[in-house]
C-alpha cells in the first residue's frame, strides 16, 4: 500500500468450488482506496461486488493475494481476529437493515458499541439519532418504524462506534428515490465529518455519480474506475 491508502488489494481472487465446478468470482483485482475517500463499486448483478466488499470487512479472506485496511494485512488474520478488526474498525451496512427487533432504535445503536468492549453511551446514540433525523423515534421498535427510519437506525449504529472504515451493501436497494437520497446524504455527512473511508455496493446510477470514485467490476475484473462528481 503506498502512503496514505486506507484499503488496498493486490492481485485478488476468490474462488468458489460449487457442485458444478470451479466460479472464480474475483480474478486479479488490485485496488488502493485512499483514507476519507468515498468509493462505490458497481456492475452487472454476479460480476464479485459483494465478495469485494466482503473481503475489504474481512468478512472473508480472499483465495489468493492480499487485503490490507490501515497497513493491517487482513486476508492473513484468523477469523477470530478478523472479528475483533469489524468490531472496532468497520462499520457495515446492508440491504437488509438486521435492527434487532425487540430493541428500541436507541438500543440497537447502543449494542454496537457494546460490542467493541467499551462505554455505552447514551448521549452519543441519542446524538448519532438526532443527526439522523430520528429524535423523536429512538424509543420506537423496528416495527413501529418505516424502511427509510430503520435503514437510518442502520447507518447510526455502524457508526457508534467510530469506525474508520464504512461498507454497505446495496443500503439503497429496497428505498424509494427520496429516502435513499437521505440515506445516502447522511452516510456522506458522517464520513466528512469523521474522516472514515466510504465503500459502498450499489446498482445505481443516482448513487455511485455521487461518491469520489465509481470502480466497475465485470466477471470478476476490475474494467474502469473514474471519478464520481462527489456531490
Amino acid at each position: 500500500m503506498s502512503a496514505g491508502s486506507e484499503v488496498g488489494l493486490i492481485d485478488v481472487g476468490k474462488r468458489y468450488v460449487t457442485g458444478a465446478g470451479a466460479v472464480d468470482a474475483l480474478d486479479g483485482v488490485t485496488l488502493e482506496i485512499a483514507a476519507g475517500e468515498t468509493v462505490a463499486i458497481t456492475g452487472p448483478s454476479g460480476c464479485g461486488k459483494s465478495t469485494l466488499l466482503g473481503l475489504i470487512a474481512g468478512l472473508d479472506v480472499p483465495s489468493r493475494g492480499s487485503v490490507a485496511v490501515g497497513g493491517a494485512e487482513i486476508s492473513s488474520l484468523d477469523a477470530e481476529r478478523r472479528a475483533a478488526f469489524r468490531r472496532h474498525d468497520v462499520g457495515l451496512i446492508f440491504q437488509s437493515d438486521n435492527l434487532l427487533p425487540f430493541l428500541t432504535a436507541d438500543e440497537n445503536v447502543r449494542v454496537q458499541q457494546a460490542l467493541t468492549g467499551g462505554d455505552v453511551d447514551g448521549g452519543t446514540t441519542r446524538a448519532l439519532l438526532g443527526r439522523a433525523g430520528l429524535s423523536d423515534e429512538i424509543d420506537r421498535v423496528p416495527d413501529e418504524l418505516s424502511g427509510g427510519q430503520r435503514q437510518r437506525v442502520a447507518v447510526a449504529r455502524a457508526l457508534a462506534h467510530r469506525p474508520r472504515l464504512l461498507v454497505a451493501d446495496e443500503p439503497t436497494g429496497a428505498l424509494d428515490p427520496d429516502t435513499a437520497t437521505a440515506v445516502v446524504d447522511l452516510l456522506l455527512r458522517a464520513t466528512a465529518a469523521t474522516g472514515a473511508t466510504l465503500v459502498i455496493v450499489t446498482h445505481e446510477p443516482a448513487v455511485a455519480e455521487r461518491l469520489h470514485r465509481i470502480v466497475s467490476l465485470r466477471d470478476g475484473r476490475v474494467v474502469d474506475d473514474r471519478a464520481g462528481c462527489s456531490s
